[in-house]
């Protein structure tokens, strides 16, 4: 199936089941990915997270059913999702700046937030630095850890793992590894390794490429395997470049290209270099197949 027919696919499961309570390894399944790449995909393209659209679209059928019929707050609560009559009301209040009381007054003021559609939008001929590479197995030293596979909380402890990890010397002792002539070259990686849709967390790593020579106690070496590699160009200050540029391969590249994500392993590499400035250069591989496979 088509990426972008998956994501479509759970979505459509996300509106069919507000009423109800929704599991998110249920939704990615509708996508066949696993729940930690879909929330990844879904906050990539849409800039808000899984969380948000489910919260602000029960939020606004909500805000409809008060104006419209005569359900009761306390009953209103447990339909769209909430523990209690009280987290309900700042939720909606918050939302519609107004109470939940407020919205059966005839003309009170509700805000709406719309249903996805995934549409295909050819916009203007913007250029991508890429290539395809198929790459045999090859071997990384890692300092892993496995963190929550639900994408708001992992986009918060992932970036106070590199924080430790600096702090600590763990990026220097995996610097000690790096070799000009690698896969990598000088370069420290951040790696999102592969889930299955049952899985409940995410192995995520810090690495470069290892040849050979001791290993630290603290770090492991794990085996890439052979894999076709989409290797994206990235140019700017961190962490706004990389963001941007993965906002572009799953907005542009993905939805016309020949090649899908296979849902496995990608890399974020970081070179030697200030990382602040605008001329910083790094790159994004993702595992891909093609769409015929």
């Amino acid at each position: 199936m088509d990426w972008v027919t998956g994501i479509q696919r759970a979505i459509d499961y996300i509106e069919e089941n507000l009423a109800e309570e929704l599991d998110y390894e249920e939704i990615a399944k509708r996508a066949f990915m696993s729940s930690f790449h879909f929330q990844r995909v879904f906050g990539i393209l849409c800039g808000y997270s899984l969380g948000e659209y489910i919260r602000n679209r029960r939020l606004t059928l909500a805000g409809s059913e008060l104006a419209l019929s005569d359900i009761k707050v306390i009953d209103a609560a447990p339909k769209y999702g909430y523990d209690s009559p009280e987290s309900f009301c700042r939720a909606f209040t918050k939302f519609h700046g107004i109470a939940p009381s407020q919205a059966k007054a005839m003309g009170a003021n509700l805000k709406s937030f719309s249903r996805l559609s995934v549409k295909l939008i050819l916009e203007g001929g913007n250029i991508m630095d890429y290539r395809i590479e198929k790459k045999d197995s090859f071997k990384v030293i890692v300092k892993k850890e496995r963190f929550s596979s639900d994408n708001e909380v992992s986009k918060k402890e992932i970036p106070e793992f590199w924080d430790r990890c600096r702090k600590d010397g763990t990026i220097q002792k995996l610097c000690a590894y790096m070799n000009p002539k690698g896969v990598f070259g000088n370069a420290i990686v951040g790696i999102c390794f592969g889930v299955n849709a049952a899985d409940k967390d995410l192995p995520y790593a810090i690495g470069a490429a290892y040849e050979d020579g001791d290993i630290d106690s603290a770090l492991t070496i794990e085996e890439i395997p052979s894999l076709t590699w989409a290797i994206f160009k990235c140019k700017g200050a961190m962490p706004n470049a990389i963001q941007e540029l993965w906002h572009r391969i799953y907005s542009e590249f993905f939805p016309t290209s020949e090649y899908q994500p296979w849902g496995g392993i990608d890399f974020e590499v970081y070179p030697e270099g200030d990382i602040h400035s605008s001329n910083y250069e790094s790159e994004i591989w993702i595992s891909v197949v093609k769409k015929c496979e």
